[in-house]
């Protein structure tokens, strides 16, 4: 079993504060506030670090799963857009969109597309967030 760890600090008011977090291993850090989550401002928000976690589990899961199929990929890019909306007046994260491409030898488009459907359900990160957040998949091959 692996344990990941990171951190994270807000300071002041919901609106007039700031927060900040890092990874626990230091690979990143970066700042996030009201406005750069709810109003659109440059900069970081926790969503974005959910699509790059989620982007990145779905790319190294599914060059696992293609590999196990006999057809190991080159290179899978995947594009994860993260959606927080409203649901009975709360925040919600609603939605996680992928757009993957990717670079496999004998393996056809449609073959590719049920690879990353089949991803699409079982990586870690979609598994726990199955239930609450719809995920849909666009995959081609490049």
């Amino acid at each position: 079993m692996t344990t990941s760890q990171a951190m994270a600090v807000w300071e002041r008011t919901l609106r007039e504060g700031s927060g900040t977090y890092r990874a626990g291993s230091g690979a990143f850090n970066g700042a996030y506030s009201f406005r750069t989550r709810f109003e659109g401002a440059p900069g970081s928000t926790p969503e974005e670090l959910i699509a790059a976690a989620h982007a990145a589990c779905f790319s190294m899961a599914l060059a696992a799963d293609l590999e196990k199929a006999g057809t190991p990929s080159t290179r899978i890019e995947t594009a994860a857009t993260c959606t927080l909306d409203r649901v009975n007046g709360l925040p919600s994260i609603t939605t996680m969109a992928f757009t993957v491409r990717g670079t496999v030898a004998g393996i056809d488009a449609a073959a590719f597309q049920r690879a990353a459907e089949y991803t699409k359900e079982n990586c870690p990160v979609s598994r726990a967030l199955k239930g609450n957040v719809t995920i849909t998949v666009d995959a081609s091959l490049a």
